[in-house]
């Protein structure tokens, strides 16, 4: 089994930054892609972030610019550094990974973490 902890979500100003984190751990073989989706409030979940293994990482035009996707492989850790917030980006944020076992790939997700745009 696969387990995603997330961490680093919260309130936030606009303006401001926050770093969130997920760290997986369990039966992972193979990483294919790490990532970051989110749900705003009243809305379907939706790409934020997502680092593909041996290519560039690819961002919802909404965060170009201001979100920066990372991953420690060392770790099987990825990280979402965002920046220059906004209300719009208040929503529950997932981390997502694929991996592959035995020529199969199964996604998974974390149970998500709150990152709140308010003054």
């Amino acid at each position: 089994q696969v387990q995603l902890v997330e961490s680093g979500g919260g309130l936030v100003q606009p303006g401001g930054s926050l770093r969130v984190s997920c760290a997986a751990s369990g039966s992972i073989f193979s990483i294919i892609a790490m990532g970051w989706y989110r749900q705003p409030p009243g809305k379907e979940r939706e790409l934020v972030a997502v680092s593909t293994s041996g290519d560039m990482p690819n961002y919802a035009d909404s965060v170009k610019g201001r979100f920066t996707i990372s991953r420690d492989n060392a770790k099987n850790t990825v990280y979402l550094q965002m920046n220059s917030l906004k209300p719009d980006d208040t929503a529950v944020y997932y981390c997502y990974l694929k991996v592959k076992r035995y020529s199969v790939q199964y996604d998974y997700w974390g149970q998500g973490t709150q990152v709140t745009v308010s003054s």
